[in-house]
């Protein structure tokens, strides 16, 4: 899929919407944009998929419960963060790092103890 808006895009499979809503927020919060799209395949390959049909190069994957961040150019499954079954907050900052990534400013924090 060729998308020609300045966009991160999400491809999900059954995402969970409360956490794919957090996601969501965190990139708006950063002030970009997004698009999400249903799409069939394992989390790396949605992921993967998003960062390349991204104009920004920026893209999230999300499959139930789980959700990975992938920048293009990195091989499928060197995600740049990936986490399974996180809490909101957790959503929340890797959409805001995903944004945050395109921007080039430091990320938020998505594990404790960072």
């Amino acid at each position: 899929m060729v998308v020609n808006k300045p966009t991160i895009i999400i491809y999900t499979q059954e995402a969970d919407s409360d956490l794919l809503h957090e996601v969501c927020s965190g990139i708006e919060e950063e002030g970009l944009l997004f698009e999400v799209h249903e799409k069939s395949g394992e989390l790396d390959e949605l992921a993967h998929a998003a960062a390349e049909d991204s104009m920004l190069g920026s893209g999230i994957g999300m499959s139930g419960q789980r959700i990975a961040m992938q920048m293009r150019r990195l091989p499928k499954g060197h995600n740049v963060f990936e986490l399974n079954a996180p809490r909101f907050w957790q959503c929340r900052n890797l959409g805001a790092n995903s944004a945050r990534a395109v921007k080039k400013m430091p990320f938020k924090a998505i594990y404790r103890g960072e």
